[in-house]
């Protein structure tokens, strides 16, 4: 497999996870994610949640408490090296608040590590998953 190839799997897997996200799918995240203890995930304003139970359970909680969520993913970059990859974006996330749509912004990295399976593709499993939000500088006063 190439680097190109496997930059265009990672950004792919990337984008499953965000239609995931989207869908408020518990179904389709668990199916993104690598299953074992190790697997960890920060959402803005959240500890840390470590192992894939707490991990599932976090997502659980956020599908369960969102009437809908669209993202619109920008500034992605993607690095592989060897069965590690990372992504960088920015999640620009609309959600409905009192009837308003209303936009915020997340600066997230996620982390994947490749699964080698015979005789299929590899797959790209997330192990990590960081989001921080992006405050807006507010406009200066006039004087």
């Amino acid at each position: 497999m190439t680097e190109v190839d496997a930059v265009r799997q990672v950004f792919a897997a990337n984008q499953r996870f965000y239609e995931a996200f989207g869908n408020l799918d518990i179904h389709q995240m668990s199916a993104l994610w690598r299953q074992d203890e190790g697997v960890q995930c920060i959402h803005p304003g959240w500890p840390r949640v470590l192992g894939w139970q707490a991990v599932r359970d976090s997502w659980i909680r956020i599908f369960n408490n969102t009437r809908s969520m669209t993202f619109r993913i920008t500034d992605t970059k993607v690095t592989v090296q060897g069965s590690t990859a990372w992504v960088v974006c920015v999640e620009r996330i609309t959600m409905v608040i009192d009837e308003e749509p209303q936009e915020t912004r997340v600066l997230a990295t996620n982390l994947y590590m490749r699964e080698d399976v015979q005789s299929m593709e590899p797959r790209w499993l997330m192990v990590h998953h960081h989001g921080s939000p992006v405050f807006q500088r507010l406009a200066e006063p006039d004087n």
